[in-house]
């Protein structure tokens, strides 16, 4: 499998202008011949959270439209990222997943808001997990802050999951803990990781970049620097099974105690 991170930056508050910019971003990632493709955290808005009930996409209608025809059009398969979506009972950042058939196969809403940022004064927290398959892998869907809880991370790949993909908006000053924490995942989880995150930066934030991807081994496999650049690399669910079968952490666990 495939994969392709594009790391961008965003126009903060105008989504219209980087629906644009992430179509663009799109057509030039299909140069790749990706199987799936992976955009950053809130990729239509950035964090520009007051004004969110003015610009959140009402019920996830045009991002799920843009997403599913590009996914259906090109044969790709597509982890959107995530987007401020109004549901009527608040405002959540949501992530859609397609398949290359454009067909909606995942979504899944923030779980873990991020206070420093002021997510918890604007939007709705997520109360669901986020499992499931592309290209006949089991995989799980994480969104930046969610990293920093290992035992959300085990909830899924204790049911299988063999990829995480995980999209951010990861400040520059803590650059150092994304890594850390992405390379530890994958080793703990036996997984591969694949994080998109954005660059560039808001009135009020310096991005990281370096979008990575990390092997089960937690070794990293691409990553990218501080600009827009995209990653790609291929995920083989072989090594995957073959770590997990070295060391057999899953079937060791004793859940008895915890």
């Amino acid at each position: 499998m495939n994969v392709v991170c594009i790391q961008m930056d965003i126009a903060f508050g105008q989504p219209e202008e980087n629906i644009k910019k992430a179509t663009l971003k799109l057509e030039e990632a299909l140069h790749e011949q990706p199987d799936v493709i992976v955009l950053p955290e809130l990729w239509t808005t950035g964090y520009d959270l007051t004004r969110l009930h003015e610009i959140a996409d009402q019920n996830g209608e045009k991002t799920k439209e843009f997403l599913s025809s590009f996914a259906k059009k090109h044969h790709v398969a597509i982890v959107g990222g995530s987007v401020a979506n109004d549901h009527g009972a608040g405002i959540a950042n949501t992530m859609y997943i397609f398949n290359k058939e454009g067909e909606q196969v995942g979504t899944y809403d923030k779980l873990h808001l991020f206070k420093l940022m002021d997510e918890h004064l604007y939007l709705t927290p997520g109360k669901t997990e986020n499992m499931f398959t592309l290209e006949d892998t089991s995989c799980a869907g994480m969104i930046c802050y969610d990293i920093r809880f290992p035992e959300w991370i085990r909830v899924h790949t204790s049911k299988g999951a063999e990829v995480l993909f995980v999209v951010a908006e990861w400040p520059l000053p803590r650059l150092a803990h994304w890594k850390a924490l992405l390379i530890s995942r994958a080793i703990e989880n036996q997984c591969y990781v694949v994080a998109c995150n954005r660059s560039g930066s808001d009135p009020n934030n310096v991005f990281a970049g370096h979008s990575l991807i990390v092997n089960p081994w937690g070794d990293i496999v691409a990553e990218a620097g501080e600009q827009e650049e995209m990653i790609n690399g291929v995920i083989d669910p072989q090594l995957v099974a073959s770590v997990r079968k070295q060391i057999p952490i899953f079937s060791d666990r004793r859940t008895e105690f915890y």
